[in-house]
Protein backbone atom coordinates (compact mmCIF):
# COMPACT_ATOMS: atom_id res chain seq x y z
CA UNK A 1 0.00 0.00 0.00
CA UNK A 2 2.69 2.49 0.68
CA UNK A 3 3.94 2.30 -3.08
CA UNK A 4 0.49 3.48 -4.18
CA UNK A 5 1.49 7.19 -2.84
CA UNK A 6 4.71 6.58 -4.72
CA UNK A 7 3.40 5.59 -7.87
CA UNK A 8 1.01 8.29 -8.16
CA UNK A 9 4.03 10.90 -7.86
CA UNK A 10 5.89 9.39 -10.14
CA UNK A 11 2.97 8.81 -12.56
CA UNK A 12 1.95 13.33 -12.22
CA UNK A 13 6.12 13.65 -12.59
CA UNK A 14 5.96 11.59 -15.83
CA UNK A 15 2.42 13.51 -17.07
CA UNK A 16 4.47 16.85 -16.35
CA UNK A 17 7.76 16.11 -18.39
CA UNK A 18 5.27 14.76 -21.27
CA UNK A 19 3.10 17.91 -21.08
CA UNK A 20 6.37 20.60 -20.93
CA UNK A 21 7.69 18.04 -23.98
CA UNK A 22 4.78 18.39 -25.92
CA UNK A 23 4.51 22.34 -25.13
CA UNK A 24 8.38 23.13 -25.80
CA UNK A 25 8.17 20.84 -29.08
CA UNK A 26 4.66 22.50 -30.61
CA UNK A 27 6.07 25.89 -31.79
CA UNK A 28 9.13 23.62 -33.36
CA UNK A 29 6.53 21.54 -35.39
CA UNK A 30 4.48 24.56 -36.43
CA UNK A 31 7.65 26.25 -37.62
CA UNK A 32 8.79 22.90 -39.40
CA UNK A 33 5.58 22.77 -40.80
CA UNK A 34 5.20 25.80 -42.21
CA UNK A 35 8.20 25.66 -43.96
CA UNK A 36 6.83 22.66 -45.25
CA UNK A 37 4.53 23.66 -46.61
CA UNK A 38 6.29 27.34 -48.31
CA UNK A 39 8.73 24.58 -49.69
CA UNK A 40 5.99 22.82 -51.56
CA UNK A 41 4.52 25.60 -52.53
CA UNK A 42 7.79 26.81 -54.32
CA UNK A 43 8.53 23.11 -55.38
CA UNK A 44 4.62 23.30 -57.22
CA UNK A 45 5.31 26.86 -58.82
CA UNK A 46 8.62 25.69 -60.04
CA UNK A 47 7.35 22.69 -61.20
CA UNK A 48 3.77 24.23 -63.25
CA UNK A 49 6.67 26.72 -64.89
CA UNK A 50 8.45 23.20 -66.35
CA UNK A 51 5.78 21.04 -66.90
CA UNK A 52 3.43 20.61 -70.03
CA UNK A 53 0.67 22.13 -68.07
CA UNK A 54 1.66 25.73 -68.59
CA UNK A 55 0.89 26.63 -72.11
CA UNK A 56 3.20 29.56 -72.23
CA UNK A 57 6.49 27.78 -70.78
CA UNK A 58 8.03 26.23 -73.71
CA UNK A 59 9.46 29.50 -75.04
CA UNK A 60 10.90 30.92 -72.05
CA UNK A 61 11.61 27.94 -69.63
CA UNK A 62 11.17 24.80 -71.22
CA UNK A 63 13.31 25.56 -74.70
CA UNK A 64 16.42 27.11 -72.64
CA UNK A 65 16.71 24.46 -71.01
CA UNK A 66 16.42 21.64 -73.98
CA UNK A 67 18.60 24.08 -76.17
CA UNK A 68 21.51 24.33 -73.10
CA UNK A 69 21.17 20.42 -72.46
CA UNK A 70 21.73 19.76 -76.54
CA UNK A 71 24.28 22.37 -76.63
CA UNK A 72 26.55 20.17 -73.88
CA UNK A 73 25.86 17.58 -75.73
CA UNK A 74 27.41 18.62 -78.70
CA UNK A 75 30.26 19.56 -77.30
CA UNK A 76 31.21 15.66 -77.36
CA UNK A 77 29.55 15.41 -81.21
CA UNK A 78 27.70 17.96 -83.53
CA UNK A 79 25.35 15.33 -84.32
CA UNK A 80 23.80 15.11 -80.69
CA UNK A 81 22.56 18.74 -80.74
CA UNK A 82 19.17 18.15 -82.10
CA UNK A 83 18.38 14.70 -80.69
CA UNK A 84 19.54 16.12 -77.20
CA UNK A 85 17.58 19.03 -77.42
CA UNK A 86 14.46 16.64 -77.98
CA UNK A 87 15.46 14.94 -74.56
CA UNK A 88 16.30 17.93 -72.93
CA UNK A 89 12.66 19.33 -73.66
CA UNK A 90 11.32 16.14 -72.58
CA UNK A 91 13.66 15.99 -69.45
CA UNK A 92 12.56 19.59 -68.12
CA UNK A 93 8.76 18.35 -68.12
CA UNK A 94 9.20 15.44 -66.43
CA UNK A 95 11.48 17.21 -63.52
CA UNK A 96 8.22 19.95 -63.53
CA UNK A 97 5.71 16.71 -63.62
CA UNK A 98 7.78 15.52 -60.08
CA UNK A 99 8.36 19.25 -58.59
CA UNK A 100 4.71 19.05 -59.23
CA UNK A 101 4.30 15.70 -56.85
CA UNK A 102 6.38 16.44 -54.57
CA UNK A 103 4.82 20.34 -53.46
CA UNK A 104 1.65 18.98 -53.52
CA UNK A 105 1.90 16.01 -51.42
CA UNK A 106 4.11 18.84 -49.11
CA UNK A 107 1.24 21.39 -49.27
CA UNK A 108 -2.14 19.26 -49.13
CA UNK A 109 -0.56 16.18 -46.83
CA UNK A 110 -1.09 16.74 -43.25
CA UNK A 111 0.90 13.94 -42.04
CA UNK A 112 4.23 12.96 -42.48
CA UNK A 113 4.51 9.30 -44.29
CA UNK A 114 7.73 7.62 -46.09
CA UNK A 115 8.20 8.38 -49.63
CA UNK A 116 9.05 6.36 -52.24
CA UNK A 117 11.63 8.63 -54.30
CA UNK A 118 11.80 5.54 -56.86
CA UNK A 119 7.94 5.26 -57.40
CA UNK A 120 7.52 9.08 -57.85
CA UNK A 121 10.12 9.02 -60.68
CA UNK A 122 8.33 5.71 -62.21
CA UNK A 123 4.87 7.78 -62.32
CA UNK A 124 6.52 11.11 -63.44
CA UNK A 125 7.81 8.94 -66.10
CA UNK A 126 4.96 7.08 -66.57
CA UNK A 127 2.45 10.54 -66.83
CA UNK A 128 5.12 12.88 -69.12
CA UNK A 129 5.09 9.60 -71.48
CA UNK A 130 1.38 9.27 -71.68
CA UNK A 131 0.85 12.69 -72.08
CA UNK A 132 4.00 12.55 -74.86
CA UNK A 133 1.87 10.22 -76.57
CA UNK A 134 -1.46 11.60 -76.33
CA UNK A 135 0.07 14.87 -78.44
CA UNK A 136 1.67 12.82 -80.74
CA UNK A 137 -1.63 10.64 -81.74
CA UNK A 138 -3.45 14.20 -81.68
CA UNK A 139 -1.29 15.56 -83.98
CA UNK A 140 -1.50 11.97 -86.41
CA UNK A 141 -4.84 12.64 -86.29
CA UNK A 142 -4.88 15.77 -87.42
CA UNK A 143 -6.48 17.01 -84.10
CA UNK A 144 -3.54 19.36 -84.14
CA UNK A 145 -1.66 21.54 -86.19
CA UNK A 146 1.97 22.25 -85.71
CA UNK A 147 3.04 24.44 -87.79
CA UNK A 148 5.74 23.27 -90.73
CA UNK A 149 8.64 24.78 -89.37
CA UNK A 150 11.34 23.56 -92.45
CA UNK A 151 9.29 24.03 -95.09
CA UNK A 152 11.41 25.05 -98.71
CA UNK A 153 8.53 27.45 -99.68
Amino acid sequence: MQNIPQVSQESDLAAQVTTEQLQSDAPLDLKQGIFKKIRGGLFFSFGYLLSPLCWWNDLIFNLPIAYGFGYLCSLFSPKLLIPCSIAGYWLSNVVGILLMQRGALDVFQNQSTERNPRKELITGLVTSTIFTAVILALIQLKVLETPNLFSNS
